[in-house]
């Protein structure tokens, strides 16, 4: 399967992270939307999105004559070269008790850690991320504040390496979804290589939007590493599908140039913000629904 991206650069870090979020509003939708600086001493941004489908090339040069970027560079990027990518250039990565490692490197597995491995294919979620990595120190977090939850929901999952975490904490049945097909498929055989058949049920749904994930319901923690603008759509919902006084929300895939709005909108539903973990441009929110 071909993905695509799409790179430009900013002058200024205010406008690379303002094209960074009206990037997530065009169709076909981003998967992924990051900025990050040149270190170039350019004082300069670089915006990169990616996308399952050929990006709108006429949305693109619209933002671009908008923020006044230089052109977008479309590329289409073959699964081959993701995957040598993962196996050659990502080491493991320790967040707390939680060690994830690629499964090229599941021979080197630590006895002091929990280790997730991972073969991340075509989905997000390898552990190298900040959002990723932010999500699984707030889990650490929650575990050692000794929080038991009874339900569990991943959103978003991708690999399932969030699902995965917990299932291997709590003894329970881990519900992820997500709604790409690829990440389910790339989730499954993960579970499985971790041996977590029947602690983790994978489902390809939009955020809740599954019978069996309905039935769930309420949930005491969710995890959603996904984007700003699903992370506020979802949010009503996820507060409808909550217990009150008694959930948690590990959200990421957030800009820390974004954690303002977005809590504002959780804040309004009864939510309040416990913590956050900023990582680079990223940070991971943990919020509480006290109503």
């Amino acid at each position: 399967m071909i993905t695509f991206s799409a790179f430009t650069i900013c002058q200024t870090k205010e406008s690379a992270e303002l094209l960074a979020n009206e990037i997530e509003k065009i169709e076909p939708v981003p998967f992924g939307v990051g900025v990050f600086e040149i270190e170039d001493g350019s004082n300069s941004y670089e915006v990169g999105s990616y996308f399952y489908d050929q990006p709108n090339d006429i949305a693109l040069s619209l933002l671009s004559s908008v923020f006044g970027n230089r052109e977008f560079v479309v590329s289409e990027i073959p699964e081959t070269d993701w995957v040598a990518h993962v196996k050659r250039e990502l080491p493991p990565v320790n967040a707390g008790r939680f060690c994830v490692l690629g499964s090229h490197d599941a021979d080197v597995v630590s006895d002091s850690k929990i280790n997730l491995i991972i073969d991340a294919a075509m989905a997000f979620g390898t552990g190298h991320h900040a959002t990723t990595k932010g999500c699984l120190c707030a889990l650490e977090k929650i575990i050692v504040d000794g929080i038991e939850p009874k339900s569990i929901i991943d959103i978003g999952t991708g690999t399932a390496v969030l699902a995965m975490a917990a299932a291997k904490v709590w003894d329970q049945e881990i519900i992820a979804t997500d709604i790409d097909k690829v990440a389910i498929e790339t989730a499954k055989a993960n579970v499985e290589f971790n041996q977590l058949q029947g602690k983790v049920k994978c489902i390809q749904a939009k955020g809740f939007d599954n019978h069996f994930v309905q039935q769930r319901a309420k949930y005491d923690l969710i995890m959603a590493n996904i984007l700003k603008g699903p992370l506020i759509s979802l949010a009503s919902e996820m507060t409808t599908l909550s217990k009150k006084n008694s959930t948690y929300a590990i959200l990421s895939g957030i800009l820390s140039s974004q954690v303002g709005i977005l809590v504002a909108e959780y804040v309004q539903r009864g939510w309040i913000c416990e913590d956050k973990i900023t990582i680079g441009d990223w940070t991971t929110i943990t919020l509480f629904l006290k109503l």
